[in-house]
């Protein structure tokens, strides 16, 4: 069974940063497409960003596209993502997700990933 473990959340003001850190224990993410997803208190969960399984495809919500950043180091069993110029609209709990796929998908429903961690909580100060 595949476990997720999101770490670096925090309280942060607007115009910061924070990187956020998903870690995978007992088996490898370079077999899984992964995803964040956010949460705000009220909404839906929704779609953040994505990642094929070797990197050479990602995907972006239009109202983090040129803020956030994710990356993977199979190496480490960990996905990132780098969050800049952060906005207090940004606040939610923030998940990572992962999808066992072939190497080029991408995904950006939350149907689409069938493990996902426990999330850490972002809160943007004004």
């Amino acid at each position: 069974q595949l476990q997720l473990v999101e770490s670096g959340g925090g309280l942060v003001q607007a115009g910061g940063s924070l990187r956020l850190s998903c870690a995978s224990s007992g088996r490898s993410l370079s077999y899984y497409a992964m995803g964040w997803f956010r949460q705000a208190p009220g909404k839906d969960r929704e779609f953040v960003s994505s990642i094929s399984r070797n990197s050479n495809k990602t995907k972006y919500a239009d109202s983090v596209k040129g803020r956030f950043t994710i990356s993977r180091d199979n190496a480490k069993n960990t996905v990132y993502l780098q969050m800049d110029s952060l906005k207090p609209e940004d606040t939610a709990v923030y998940y990572c997700a992962a999808d066992f796929a072939p190497t080029a998908v991408v995904h950006d429903t939350l149907e689409k990933f069938g493990h996902w961690g426990q999330g850490t909580q972002v809160t943007v100060s004004s």
